[in-house]
């Protein structure tokens, strides 16, 4: 709005010709630089402006929201942790287990997903899928996300999976938004369970094969380095983990998630982390990382 009243403005000037003609050439020249910038959509330094993905989500890189109304910040986190050394095998919770958006988080249960259906009929992953699987775990790809979602059927294929890996209270999101599904941290957990080995005293039986399984955990270990952070910044160097990240179009504030497997002093722990109301994904980030170690303090009290 402001280069179109600038462009306005500078075309009625009451001035000599030769000015009005510069003054005009100039506001075009701002106008076509601004289309250009926006053009460019997700970048990794950050851009002014940017346009939500058909997943519903914008990714850290992407910027601020340009149709985002930013309202005042109501940060909401709930973080959950399974010790995988024993105890009895239930996750200490800090904060409602309440409904979150998953953001990117749920390219682990799209993964899991594609995997389920693949041994269903049979077959291994193929190449063209693989390619696909890779980038959306440890590069957060979306485009390549887009395309599993559509493989795998969307919410409903999402859905029947989970039925089979013991989630309850996860519900994908609507049409092509993979990134509005709903889950809670302690169906995070429950997936986490399907894809790590959970402790001695806790019987689980994924429908995920060894194979499966071990490729996910592949993945979830060799993540890009601009994408360690979260639980990882409680562990040591030894984790697996995805996180997501997404500015609501309604709101402008932000939600961050966080889920994996962490080491902390030769302990094993599976830790989910879900947030929503942060007003930058920053804040996100440190609310994050603040209540897994909250957690994880809380969890070896017990």
């Amino acid at each position: 709005m402001f280069v179109m009243s600038y462009l306005s403005h500078m075309l009625h000037l009451k001035s000599p010709s030769r000015r009005s003609s510069r003054a005009a050439a100039c506001a075009v020249v701002i106008l076509a630089s601004v289309t250009a910038l926006s053009s460019l959509g997700g970048l990794h330094a950050a851009p002014a402006m940017a346009v939500p993905s058909p997943s519903g989500q914008v990714h850290a890189g992407a910027g601020v929201n340009a149709a985002a109304v930013q309202r005042p910040s109501k940060v909401r986190v709930t973080a959950a942790v399974l010790s995988l050394d024993g105890g009895n095998g239930k996750p200490v919770l800090v904060g409602e287990d309440a409904p979150y958006d998953t953001a990117s988080i749920v390219k682990v249960d799209i993964l899991a997903t594609l995997l389920l259906q693949a041994q269903d009929a049979g077959r291994n992953l193929p190449a063209a899928e693989r390619a696909l699987a890779e980038p959306m775990i440890r590069k957060s790809d979306n485009a390549a996300t887009n395309k599993l979602w559509r493989e795998i059927g969307g919410a409903s294929g999402l859905r029947e999976a989970n039925k089979r890996m013991g989630l309850t209270s996860t519900k994908g999101g609507p049409g092509t938004k993979w990134g509005l599904t709903q889950t809670t941290a302690s169906d995070q957990i429950r997936l986490l369970l399907s894809v790590f080995e959970g402790p001695a005293t806790l019987k689980t039986d994924s429908p995920l094969n060894k194979d499966s399984r071990a490729y996910i955990r592949t993945l979830m270990t060799h993540v890009a380095s601009d994408q360690a952070w979260g639980v990882s910044a409680v562990s040591g160097s030894d984790y697996a983990l995805k996180n997501g990240w997404l500015q609501r179009t309604t709101s402008g504030l932000w939600d961050v998630n966080s889920v994996g497997r962490i080491t902390v002093d030769g302990h094993p722990y599976l830790v989910a982390v879900l947030s929503d109301g942060s007003v930058s994904m920053s804040d996100g980030v440190s609310s994050v990382e603040q209540a897994a170690r909250q957690a994880l303090a809380a969890t070896t009290k017990t």
